[in-house]
């Protein structure tokens, strides 16, 4: 069975659960100018660092540069992102995870509302105790506290 090229009807969603709870993983690529997908390359590096790659592979087949709003392309199992986003390595991999949750959540029908924002930055933070946990990376050490400080200094619930 093949993974749908987009995941919108009730039958393309039906597909891409089944192959993803049989243990699918997209082969990633990346569409963009060679500068964006050397820092791509970098922000994977660092998931896979965390140990967080086959969670993002089970759930995003394509990073794609735009010019606009990064946003998360549930259709297309993608996530749109501009050279801004990237910017900061450590931050744009923490928002990757968090993408991933959001299209975990799409695939597994929960719903948008309410508590799935909350779900997607909880995952989010978890990435960056992770990250922080077992990198040997000092800068990034310090990356990881300076976004996590920030993350508790917005409170929800």
């Amino acid at each position: 069975m093949i993974f749908p090229e987009r995941v919108y009807t009730i039958e393309e969603v039906q597909q891409a659960r089944k192959l993803i709870k049989n243990g699918y993983k997209h082969s990633v690529t990346i569409e963009g100018k060679p500068d964006f997908k050397k820092k791509v390359e970098e922000i994977l590096n660092l998931i896979k660092t965390a140990g967080y790659y086959d969670f993002f592979r089970t759930y995003i087949k394509k990073i794609v540069e735009i010019k606009g709003l990064t946003q998360l392309r549930e259709s297309e199992v993608a996530i749109w992102a501009s050279k801004y986003t990237i910017a900061d390595s450590v931050d744009a991999a923490s928002l990757f995870i968090q993408k991933t949750q959001q299209m975990k959540d799409y695939m597994d029908g929960k719903l948008y509302y309410e508590m799935a924002e909350i779900r997607a930055i909880k995952k989010r933070i978890e990435f960056l105790e992770t990250l922080k946990e077992k990198t040997n990376n000092n800068a990034v050490k310090k990356s990881c506290e300076d976004l996590l400080r920030r993350w508790a200094e917005t409170t929800f619930p």
